[in-house]
């Protein structure tokens, strides 16, 4: 489940994050230029203006009829964060306020339709 800044440079998407002028990358990988930052973790600066493509991108889905961003998996099951901006839905579905006006819930995947990427 994809959700954050996406950088397509020298032909690769990459996990990425705005920094000024330049774009940090990370890879699983490593390659040219990489540092280790963590373990399975690489990072390279690029300026932004060699970037062939950036965006941010956020799953989105569909759970008992209502609009869901998908935060991340466990198993068989998925993190939901309400999208809908409606508080007594929210209270109806069982939701679990996480903050002021944000409600999240732990769903099974195979409750969970309409699964897509939404490029912002």
């Amino acid at each position: 489940m994809r959700d954050g800044y996406i950088a397509r440079w020298k032909g690769a998407e990459y996990d990425s994050s705005p920094d000024g002028a330049h774009v940090r990358l990370y890879s699983p990988t490593g390659g040219d230029g990489f540092v280790e930052v963590a373990d399975g973790r690489f990072r390279r600066g690029v300026p932004i203006g060699e970037l062939e493509d950036f965006f941010y991108v956020r799953t989105v889905c569909v759970w008992r009829g209502e609009p869901f961003f998908v935060l991340g998996a466990s198993g068989d099951w998925l993190r939901l964060e309400y999208r809908g901006g409606r508080s007594d839905v929210a209270r109806s579905l069982g939701l679990e306020p996480y903050d002021n006006g944000v409600y999240q819930i732990w769903a099974p995947v195979e409750e969970v339709g309409e699964i897509a990427e939404q490029y912002l």
